[in-house]
Protein backbone atom coordinates (compact mmCIF):
# COMPACT_ATOMS: atom_id res chain seq x y z
CA UNK A 1 0.00 0.00 0.00
CA UNK A 2 1.38 3.40 -0.77
CA UNK A 3 0.92 6.08 1.13
CA UNK A 4 0.86 9.80 0.35
CA UNK A 5 3.34 12.52 2.43
CA UNK A 6 0.72 13.40 4.74
CA UNK A 7 -0.54 9.79 5.32
CA UNK A 8 3.32 8.59 6.62
CA UNK A 9 4.08 11.31 8.73
CA UNK A 10 0.22 10.49 10.24
CA UNK A 11 1.35 7.24 10.51
CA UNK A 12 4.81 7.97 12.42
CA UNK A 13 2.80 10.34 14.60
CA UNK A 14 0.87 7.27 15.63
CA UNK A 15 3.01 4.51 15.63
CA UNK A 16 5.83 4.16 17.43
CA UNK A 17 7.08 1.02 16.12
CA UNK A 18 7.46 3.03 12.27
CA UNK A 19 8.83 5.89 14.37
CA UNK A 20 11.82 3.84 15.31
CA UNK A 21 12.05 2.47 12.14
CA UNK A 22 12.40 5.99 10.64
CA UNK A 23 14.63 7.32 13.55
CA UNK A 24 17.31 4.63 12.69
CA UNK A 25 17.54 5.86 9.10
CA UNK A 26 18.08 9.40 10.32
CA UNK A 27 20.57 8.80 12.60
CA UNK A 28 22.06 5.63 10.82
CA UNK A 29 21.92 6.53 6.94
CA UNK A 30 24.18 4.19 5.32
CA UNK A 31 22.88 1.13 7.80
CA UNK A 32 20.06 -0.87 6.82
CA UNK A 33 17.62 -1.47 9.57
CA UNK A 34 16.58 -5.26 9.92
CA UNK A 35 12.83 -5.39 10.90
CA UNK A 36 11.34 -7.89 13.01
CA UNK A 37 8.62 -8.75 15.10
CA UNK A 38 10.25 -8.02 18.95
CA UNK A 39 10.95 -4.75 18.33
CA UNK A 40 7.52 -4.77 17.22
CA UNK A 41 6.54 -6.14 20.42
CA UNK A 42 8.37 -3.63 22.40
CA UNK A 43 7.36 -0.45 20.92
CA UNK A 44 3.44 -1.58 21.82
CA UNK A 45 5.06 -2.62 25.50
CA UNK A 46 6.18 1.14 25.21
CA UNK A 47 2.69 2.92 24.14
CA UNK A 48 1.10 1.44 27.18
CA UNK A 49 3.76 3.06 29.16
CA UNK A 50 2.99 6.34 27.21
CA UNK A 51 -0.78 6.01 28.00
CA UNK A 52 -0.25 5.23 31.09
CA UNK A 53 -1.47 1.74 31.17
CA UNK A 54 1.80 0.16 32.50
CA UNK A 55 3.67 1.88 35.11
CA UNK A 56 6.31 -0.69 35.15
CA UNK A 57 8.18 -2.20 32.75
CA UNK A 58 11.23 -4.20 32.02
CA UNK A 59 12.53 -5.32 28.74
CA UNK A 60 15.18 -8.06 28.61
CA UNK A 61 16.95 -8.48 25.22
CA UNK A 62 20.17 -10.05 24.07
CA UNK A 63 23.26 -7.33 23.05
CA UNK A 64 22.80 -5.10 20.08
CA UNK A 65 18.92 -6.11 19.42
CA UNK A 66 18.33 -2.30 19.22
CA UNK A 67 16.45 -2.03 22.86
CA UNK A 68 18.69 1.10 23.33
CA UNK A 69 17.52 2.60 20.20
CA UNK A 70 13.90 1.94 21.07
CA UNK A 71 13.89 2.97 25.05
CA UNK A 72 16.56 5.59 25.37
CA UNK A 73 16.41 7.47 21.99
CA UNK A 74 13.51 7.09 19.93
CA UNK A 75 11.08 6.34 22.55
CA UNK A 76 11.78 9.81 24.84
CA UNK A 77 11.75 11.77 21.37
CA UNK A 78 8.29 10.12 20.25
CA UNK A 79 7.21 11.42 24.34
CA UNK A 80 8.70 14.88 23.95
CA UNK A 81 7.04 15.37 20.44
CA UNK A 82 3.11 14.25 21.71
CA UNK A 83 3.85 16.24 24.86
CA UNK A 84 7.00 18.54 24.94
CA UNK A 85 5.61 19.11 28.65
CA UNK A 86 6.97 15.66 29.57
CA UNK A 87 10.12 15.50 32.16
CA UNK A 88 12.73 12.24 31.99
CA UNK A 89 15.61 10.79 33.33
CA UNK A 90 17.74 7.99 31.27
CA UNK A 91 20.60 6.60 33.43
CA UNK A 92 22.38 4.02 32.28
CA UNK A 93 25.76 1.96 33.98
CA UNK A 94 28.52 5.31 33.01
CA UNK A 95 28.35 8.83 32.28
CA UNK A 96 30.25 7.75 28.75
CA UNK A 97 26.87 5.77 27.58
CA UNK A 98 24.68 8.05 29.25
CA UNK A 99 26.12 11.07 26.98
CA UNK A 100 26.11 9.01 23.48
CA UNK A 101 22.43 7.81 24.51
CA UNK A 102 21.38 11.62 24.94
CA UNK A 103 23.19 12.93 21.98
CA UNK A 104 21.68 10.65 19.79
CA UNK A 105 18.08 11.70 21.24
CA UNK A 106 19.26 15.00 21.08
CA UNK A 107 20.40 15.09 17.09
CA UNK A 108 16.97 13.24 16.76
CA UNK A 109 15.09 15.71 18.11
CA UNK A 110 17.18 19.02 16.47
CA UNK A 111 16.04 17.26 12.95
CA UNK A 112 14.72 19.23 10.05
CA UNK A 113 12.43 15.69 9.66
CA UNK A 114 11.79 15.48 13.32
CA UNK A 115 10.50 19.28 13.95
CA UNK A 116 8.52 18.59 10.69
CA UNK A 117 6.67 16.11 12.18
CA UNK A 118 6.45 17.69 15.76
CA UNK A 119 6.28 21.43 14.68
CA UNK A 120 4.85 21.73 18.59
CA UNK A 121 8.20 20.65 20.36
CA UNK A 122 11.49 22.55 20.06
CA UNK A 123 14.37 22.65 22.41
CA UNK A 124 15.07 26.07 24.54
CA UNK A 125 17.77 27.97 23.13
CA UNK A 126 20.13 28.07 25.79
CA UNK A 127 18.85 24.87 27.45
CA UNK A 128 20.26 22.01 25.28
CA UNK A 129 23.37 20.78 27.12
CA UNK A 130 23.68 16.73 26.43
CA UNK A 131 23.55 15.59 29.66
CA UNK A 132 20.17 17.54 30.42
CA UNK A 133 18.26 19.47 27.38
CA UNK A 134 14.99 21.10 27.74
CA UNK A 135 12.21 21.90 25.46
CA UNK A 136 10.27 25.20 25.25
CA UNK A 137 7.51 23.83 27.42
CA UNK A 138 9.84 22.90 30.39
CA UNK A 139 9.85 19.24 29.53
CA UNK A 140 13.32 17.85 29.36
CA UNK A 141 15.64 14.32 28.85
CA UNK A 142 17.93 14.45 31.80
CA UNK A 143 21.04 11.80 31.40
CA UNK A 144 22.78 10.60 34.47
CA UNK A 145 25.08 7.56 35.59
CA UNK A 146 23.79 5.13 37.88
CA UNK A 147 25.12 6.07 40.84
CA UNK A 148 25.21 10.09 40.18
CA UNK A 149 23.35 12.55 42.16
CA UNK A 150 19.78 13.23 41.42
CA UNK A 151 19.69 15.91 44.14
CA UNK A 152 16.33 18.57 43.16
CA UNK A 153 15.29 16.26 40.39
CA UNK A 154 11.98 14.81 39.31
CA UNK A 155 10.46 12.99 36.42
CA UNK A 156 7.45 11.89 35.21
CA UNK A 157 9.03 8.82 33.37
CA UNK A 158 12.64 7.03 34.58
CA UNK A 159 14.31 5.05 32.31
CA UNK A 160 16.73 2.46 33.36
CA UNK A 161 19.11 1.31 29.89
CA UNK A 162 22.08 -1.18 31.25
CA UNK A 163 22.29 -0.41 34.92
CA UNK A 164 25.42 -2.64 35.19
CA UNK A 165 28.62 -3.71 33.35
CA UNK A 166 28.57 -7.11 32.18
CA UNK A 167 32.15 -7.30 33.46
CA UNK A 168 31.15 -6.01 36.97
CA UNK A 169 28.59 -8.66 37.15
CA UNK A 170 30.14 -10.99 39.39
CA UNK A 171 31.01 -8.54 42.04
CA UNK A 172 28.72 -8.18 45.40
CA UNK A 173 29.23 -4.78 45.89
CA UNK A 174 28.57 -3.40 42.10
CA UNK A 175 25.10 -5.45 42.27
CA UNK A 176 24.64 -3.90 45.83
CA UNK A 177 25.51 -0.64 44.45
CA UNK A 178 23.31 -0.86 42.12
CA UNK A 179 20.27 -1.91 43.86
CA UNK A 180 20.22 0.51 46.84
CA UNK A 181 20.72 3.61 44.34
CA UNK A 182 17.72 2.43 42.64
CA UNK A 183 16.04 1.54 46.08
CA UNK A 184 17.31 4.95 47.57
CA UNK A 185 17.65 7.27 45.16
CA UNK A 186 16.08 7.00 41.92
CA UNK A 187 12.77 5.63 42.78
CA UNK A 188 11.86 8.81 44.86
CA UNK A 189 12.65 11.15 41.91
CA UNK A 190 8.91 10.31 40.39
CA UNK A 191 6.95 13.41 40.10
CA UNK A 192 3.99 11.63 40.79
CA UNK A 193 4.50 8.35 42.80
CA UNK A 194 1.08 7.33 41.75
CA UNK A 195 1.12 7.60 37.65
CA UNK A 196 5.17 7.75 36.90
CA UNK A 197 6.19 5.60 35.18
CA UNK A 198 9.82 3.51 35.38
CA UNK A 199 11.26 1.64 32.85
CA UNK A 200 13.83 -1.04 33.24
CA UNK A 201 15.70 -2.44 29.87
CA UNK A 202 19.26 -4.37 30.17
CA UNK A 203 20.53 -7.51 29.37
CA UNK A 204 20.39 -10.36 32.42
CA UNK A 205 24.20 -10.78 33.84
CA UNK A 206 23.27 -12.25 37.24
CA UNK A 207 20.21 -13.58 39.13
CA UNK A 208 20.74 -10.33 41.59
CA UNK A 209 21.09 -7.81 39.05
CA UNK A 210 18.57 -4.81 39.70
CA UNK A 211 16.03 -7.01 37.25
CA UNK A 212 16.63 -9.98 40.13
CA UNK A 213 15.96 -7.34 42.54
CA UNK A 214 12.68 -6.09 41.77
CA UNK A 215 11.48 -9.04 39.17
CA UNK A 216 9.49 -10.57 42.23
CA UNK A 217 7.61 -7.22 42.58
CA UNK A 218 4.35 -8.11 41.44
CA UNK A 219 3.88 -4.62 40.32
CA UNK A 220 6.60 -5.00 37.86
CA UNK A 221 5.74 -6.34 34.08
CA UNK A 222 8.38 -8.64 32.41
CA UNK A 223 9.05 -8.87 28.71
CA UNK A 224 11.80 -10.95 28.24
CA UNK A 225 13.46 -11.87 24.78
CA UNK A 226 15.67 -14.87 24.85
CA UNK A 227 17.70 -15.36 21.57
CA UNK A 228 16.74 -18.81 21.27
CA UNK A 229 13.10 -19.94 22.76
CA UNK A 230 13.39 -22.32 25.18
CA UNK A 231 9.69 -22.93 24.92
CA UNK A 232 6.63 -22.04 22.64
CA UNK A 233 6.17 -18.37 23.00
CA UNK A 234 3.39 -15.84 21.49
CA UNK A 235 2.94 -12.27 22.16
CA UNK A 236 -0.79 -10.14 21.32
CA UNK A 237 -0.12 -6.70 20.69
CA UNK A 238 -2.28 -3.68 19.84
CA UNK A 239 -1.11 -1.40 16.98
CA UNK A 240 -2.92 1.57 15.21
CA UNK A 241 -3.17 -0.74 12.53
CA UNK A 242 -4.90 -3.40 14.30
CA UNK A 243 -4.32 -6.36 16.86
CA UNK A 244 -0.73 -8.21 15.70
CA UNK A 245 0.16 -11.86 16.86
CA UNK A 246 3.97 -12.89 17.23
CA UNK A 247 4.41 -16.80 17.57
CA UNK A 248 8.01 -18.48 17.87
CA UNK A 249 8.47 -22.31 18.71
CA UNK A 250 10.94 -23.88 20.71
CA UNK A 251 14.54 -23.36 19.76
CA UNK A 252 13.51 -20.70 17.20
CA UNK A 253 16.46 -17.42 16.98
CA UNK A 254 15.13 -14.06 17.76
CA UNK A 255 16.05 -12.83 14.78
CA UNK A 256 17.36 -14.84 12.18
CA UNK A 257 18.27 -12.28 9.73
CA UNK A 258 20.79 -10.65 12.02
CA UNK A 259 21.97 -13.59 13.82
CA UNK A 260 21.24 -16.95 13.07
CA UNK A 261 21.40 -20.12 15.11
CA UNK A 262 24.85 -20.84 14.12
CA UNK A 263 26.00 -17.54 14.80
CA UNK A 264 24.71 -17.61 18.11
CA UNK A 265 26.08 -21.32 18.70
CA UNK A 266 29.41 -19.55 17.72
CA UNK A 267 28.65 -16.69 20.71
CA UNK A 268 27.63 -19.78 23.64
CA UNK A 269 31.38 -21.43 22.87
CA UNK A 270 33.08 -17.92 22.85
CA UNK A 271 31.31 -16.39 25.94
CA UNK A 272 30.75 -19.57 27.84
CA UNK A 273 27.25 -21.29 29.67
CA UNK A 274 27.42 -18.68 32.31
CA UNK A 275 27.84 -15.53 30.35
CA UNK A 276 25.44 -16.45 27.04
CA UNK A 277 22.71 -18.05 29.82
CA UNK A 278 22.60 -14.41 31.17
CA UNK A 279 23.02 -12.01 28.03
CA UNK A 280 21.50 -13.70 25.22
CA UNK A 281 18.66 -16.21 26.82
CA UNK A 282 17.96 -13.41 29.65
CA UNK A 283 18.58 -16.29 32.31
CA UNK A 284 21.49 -16.13 34.48
CA UNK A 285 21.18 -19.56 35.86
CA UNK A 286 21.34 -22.10 32.87
CA UNK A 287 19.21 -24.67 32.38
CA UNK A 288 21.53 -27.32 32.04
CA UNK A 289 23.38 -26.10 35.17
CA UNK A 290 26.69 -24.00 35.62
CA UNK A 291 30.17 -25.39 37.56
CA UNK A 292 27.74 -28.25 39.03
CA UNK A 293 24.70 -29.61 37.30
CA UNK A 294 21.92 -31.60 38.36
CA UNK A 295 22.37 -34.66 36.52
CA UNK A 296 25.44 -35.43 38.07
CA UNK A 297 24.30 -35.86 41.40
CA UNK A 298 23.34 -39.45 42.38
CA UNK A 299 19.87 -40.40 44.72
CA UNK A 300 19.24 -42.26 47.61
CA UNK A 301 15.94 -42.94 49.60
CA UNK A 302 15.17 -40.03 52.11
CA UNK A 303 15.44 -42.41 54.98
CA UNK A 304 18.55 -44.27 55.46
CA UNK A 305 19.71 -45.70 58.88
CA UNK A 306 22.54 -43.52 60.34
CA UNK A 307 24.41 -46.44 61.70
CA UNK A 308 24.84 -48.09 58.58
CA UNK A 309 27.10 -44.85 57.69
CA UNK A 310 30.94 -45.30 58.98
CA UNK A 311 30.41 -41.67 60.25
CA UNK A 312 28.90 -38.49 60.04
CA UNK A 313 30.20 -35.08 59.79
CA UNK A 314 28.46 -31.60 59.48
CA UNK A 315 29.94 -28.55 57.57
CA UNK A 316 28.75 -25.09 58.46
CA UNK A 317 29.12 -21.90 56.57
CA UNK A 318 28.24 -19.12 59.36
CA UNK A 319 27.00 -15.60 57.88
CA UNK A 320 28.39 -12.20 59.59
CA UNK A 321 25.06 -10.97 61.04
CA UNK A 322 20.98 -11.88 60.65
CA UNK A 323 20.17 -8.68 58.72
CA UNK A 324 17.54 -9.20 55.72
CA UNK A 325 20.84 -8.22 53.06
CA UNK A 326 23.22 -10.91 55.22
CA UNK A 327 23.59 -14.38 53.84
CA UNK A 328 22.03 -17.07 55.89
CA UNK A 329 23.66 -19.61 58.16
CA UNK A 330 23.75 -22.63 56.29
CA UNK A 331 24.57 -26.17 57.20
CA UNK A 332 25.16 -29.61 55.90
CA UNK A 333 24.81 -32.84 57.05
CA UNK A 334 26.56 -35.99 55.16
CA UNK A 335 26.94 -39.50 56.00
CA UNK A 336 30.39 -41.38 54.13
CA UNK A 337 29.95 -45.29 52.98
CA UNK A 338 32.29 -47.05 51.21
CA UNK A 339 34.02 -43.32 49.94
CA UNK A 340 30.54 -41.95 48.85
CA UNK A 341 28.95 -39.12 50.54
CA UNK A 342 24.88 -39.13 51.16
CA UNK A 343 23.48 -35.27 51.97
CA UNK A 344 21.48 -36.20 55.28
CA UNK A 345 19.93 -32.74 56.39
CA UNK A 346 19.93 -29.16 55.49
CA UNK A 347 19.85 -26.11 57.78
CA UNK A 348 19.24 -22.58 56.19
CA UNK A 349 18.42 -19.87 58.20
CA UNK A 350 19.31 -15.86 59.27
CA UNK A 351 20.16 -16.15 63.19
CA UNK A 352 22.22 -13.89 65.61
CA UNK A 353 25.17 -15.38 67.12
CA UNK A 354 23.41 -16.52 70.54
CA UNK A 355 20.85 -18.63 68.09
CA UNK A 356 23.65 -19.50 65.68
CA UNK A 357 25.89 -21.26 68.87
CA UNK A 358 22.91 -23.26 69.56
CA UNK A 359 21.88 -24.40 66.21
CA UNK A 360 25.38 -25.71 66.08
CA UNK A 361 24.74 -28.05 69.63
CA UNK A 362 21.58 -28.85 69.02
CA UNK A 363 22.17 -30.15 65.05
CA UNK A 364 25.17 -32.24 66.98
CA UNK A 365 23.02 -33.79 69.22
CA UNK A 366 20.95 -34.40 66.48
CA UNK A 367 22.68 -36.39 64.33
CA UNK A 368 26.20 -36.79 66.26
CA UNK A 369 28.80 -36.76 63.68
CA UNK A 370 31.99 -37.23 64.38
CA UNK A 371 33.48 -33.36 62.56
CA UNK A 372 31.89 -30.71 62.60
CA UNK A 373 33.40 -28.09 59.87
CA UNK A 374 33.31 -24.21 60.39
CA UNK A 375 35.49 -21.60 58.45
CA UNK A 376 37.99 -20.05 60.54
CA UNK A 377 36.47 -16.48 59.86
CA UNK A 378 34.02 -13.17 60.94
CA UNK A 379 31.33 -15.31 63.57
CA UNK A 380 33.10 -19.11 62.54
CA UNK A 381 36.27 -17.72 64.58
CA UNK A 382 34.77 -16.97 68.19
CA UNK A 383 32.41 -19.74 67.42
CA UNK A 384 34.76 -22.51 67.36
CA UNK A 385 36.93 -20.98 70.52
CA UNK A 386 33.68 -21.30 72.27
CA UNK A 387 32.31 -24.27 71.12
CA UNK A 388 35.60 -26.06 72.25
CA UNK A 389 36.05 -24.65 75.34
CA UNK A 390 32.65 -25.72 76.20
CA UNK A 391 33.38 -29.37 75.97
CA UNK A 392 32.13 -29.82 72.15
CA UNK A 393 35.61 -31.62 70.40
CA UNK A 394 34.08 -32.30 67.22
CA UNK A 395 34.37 -28.87 65.96
CA UNK A 396 37.32 -28.53 63.67
CA UNK A 397 38.64 -25.07 62.40
CA UNK A 398 38.59 -24.86 58.15
CA UNK A 399 41.15 -22.71 56.32
CA UNK A 400 39.95 -22.52 52.72
CA UNK A 401 43.17 -22.41 50.76
CA UNK A 402 41.44 -20.83 47.71
CA UNK A 403 38.42 -18.20 47.19
CA UNK A 404 34.65 -19.98 46.67
CA UNK A 405 34.31 -20.47 43.07
CA UNK A 406 37.89 -22.36 42.50
CA UNK A 407 36.95 -24.51 46.10
CA UNK A 408 33.40 -25.55 44.50
CA UNK A 409 35.56 -25.65 40.71
CA UNK A 410 37.99 -28.36 42.68
CA UNK A 411 35.53 -30.76 43.71
CA UNK A 412 33.28 -30.94 40.85
CA UNK A 413 34.50 -34.11 39.68
CA UNK A 414 33.54 -35.60 43.15
CA UNK A 415 30.16 -34.84 42.29
CA UNK A 416 30.36 -35.65 38.32
CA UNK A 417 31.53 -38.74 38.87
CA UNK A 418 28.81 -39.84 41.08
CA UNK A 419 30.07 -39.79 44.74
CA UNK A 420 27.14 -37.32 45.85
CA UNK A 421 23.80 -38.83 46.36
CA UNK A 422 21.15 -36.56 47.28
CA UNK A 423 17.64 -38.01 48.97
CA UNK A 424 15.18 -38.50 46.41
CA UNK A 425 12.61 -35.82 48.43
CA UNK A 426 13.34 -33.12 51.01
CA UNK A 427 11.57 -30.10 51.70
CA UNK A 428 14.71 -28.17 50.80
CA UNK A 429 16.12 -30.13 48.09
CA UNK A 430 13.95 -27.58 45.44
CA UNK A 431 16.21 -25.07 46.64
CA UNK A 432 19.72 -26.33 46.88
CA UNK A 433 19.65 -27.94 44.26
CA UNK A 434 18.74 -24.43 42.71
CA UNK A 435 21.41 -23.00 44.35
CA UNK A 436 24.04 -25.57 43.60
CA UNK A 437 23.18 -25.32 39.69
CA UNK A 438 23.40 -21.81 39.62
CA UNK A 439 26.58 -21.05 41.34
CA UNK A 440 28.51 -18.54 40.71
CA UNK A 441 25.51 -16.64 38.99
CA UNK A 442 23.13 -17.37 42.03
CA UNK A 443 21.67 -14.36 44.11
CA UNK A 444 22.99 -17.02 47.22
CA UNK A 445 25.39 -19.18 47.50
CA UNK A 446 25.42 -20.18 50.74
CA UNK A 447 24.26 -23.61 50.69
CA UNK A 448 27.05 -23.71 47.49
CA UNK A 449 30.01 -22.58 50.27
CA UNK A 450 28.60 -25.43 52.71
CA UNK A 451 28.59 -28.03 49.97
CA UNK A 452 32.00 -27.15 48.59
CA UNK A 453 33.70 -27.19 52.31
CA UNK A 454 32.24 -30.42 53.41
CA UNK A 455 33.63 -32.03 49.71
CA UNK A 456 36.92 -30.08 49.53
CA UNK A 457 37.86 -31.14 53.52
CA UNK A 458 36.63 -34.85 52.68
CA UNK A 459 39.31 -34.89 49.46
CA UNK A 460 42.09 -33.40 51.50
CA UNK A 461 40.93 -35.76 54.60
CA UNK A 462 40.80 -38.80 52.08
CA UNK A 463 44.33 -37.46 50.51
CA UNK A 464 46.51 -36.74 54.05
CA UNK A 465 45.26 -39.24 56.62
CA UNK A 466 48.09 -41.57 57.08
CA UNK A 467 47.48 -45.62 55.92
CA UNK A 468 46.63 -46.95 59.40
CA UNK A 469 48.32 -50.19 59.25
CA UNK A 470 52.23 -49.86 58.86
CA UNK A 471 53.40 -51.23 55.72
CA UNK A 472 56.45 -54.12 55.76
CA UNK A 473 57.35 -57.44 54.26
CA UNK A 474 55.36 -58.95 56.72
CA UNK A 475 51.41 -59.33 57.34
CA UNK A 476 50.31 -55.71 57.77
CA UNK A 477 50.17 -54.41 62.42
CA UNK A 478 48.10 -52.15 63.84
CA UNK A 479 49.93 -49.38 64.85
CA UNK A 480 50.07 -49.15 68.84
CA UNK A 481 49.08 -45.60 69.31
CA UNK A 482 45.39 -46.27 67.65
CA UNK A 483 44.72 -48.96 70.39
CA UNK A 484 45.12 -46.33 73.13
CA UNK A 485 42.02 -45.19 74.99
CA UNK A 486 40.14 -42.71 72.87
CA UNK A 487 40.77 -39.35 73.50
CA UNK A 488 39.81 -35.89 71.41
CA UNK A 489 42.99 -36.33 69.14
CA UNK A 490 43.02 -40.19 68.97
CA UNK A 491 40.34 -42.67 67.28
CA UNK A 492 38.38 -45.52 69.38
CA UNK A 493 38.78 -49.11 68.28
CA UNK A 494 35.26 -48.96 66.57
CA UNK A 495 36.45 -45.90 64.68
CA UNK A 496 39.32 -47.33 63.61
CA UNK A 497 37.56 -50.49 62.37
CA UNK A 498 34.70 -48.23 60.68
CA UNK A 499 37.80 -46.32 59.58
CA UNK A 500 39.69 -49.23 57.96
CA UNK A 501 36.60 -50.77 56.39
CA UNK A 502 35.84 -47.40 54.83
CA UNK A 503 38.58 -47.78 53.02
CA UNK A 504 38.76 -51.27 52.19
CA UNK A 505 41.48 -52.89 54.59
Amino acid sequence: MLLTPSEYNALLRQDLYAFIQRSFYELNPQTEFLPNWHIEVIAAELEKCRSGETKRLIINVPPRSLKSHCASIAFPAFLLGHNPSTQIICASYGQQLADKLASDCRSLMMSDWYRNLFPGTRLAIGRQALNHFMTTKNGFRLSTSVGGSLTGQGADLIIIDDPLKPDEALSDPQRKAVNEWYDHTLVSRLNDKNKGCIILVMQRLHEDDLVGHLVNNKDWRELRFPAIAEQDDCHLVETPLGPREFRRKAGEVLHADREPLAVLEQMRGTSGEYHFAGQYQQAPSPRGGGLVKTEWFKNHPSVIPYPKFEFVFQSWDTANKPTELSDYSVYTTWGVKEKHLYLINVYRKRVGYPDLKRAVREQADLFGPRTILIEDKASGTQLIQELVSEGIHAVKKYEPTMDKIMRMHSVTSTIENGFVHLPDQAAWLAEYLHELTSFPNGKYDDQADSTSQALDWFKQESTNRPDPFLIGSGPRQIPSFLMRPVSQDLWSYDEFWSYNKFWGY
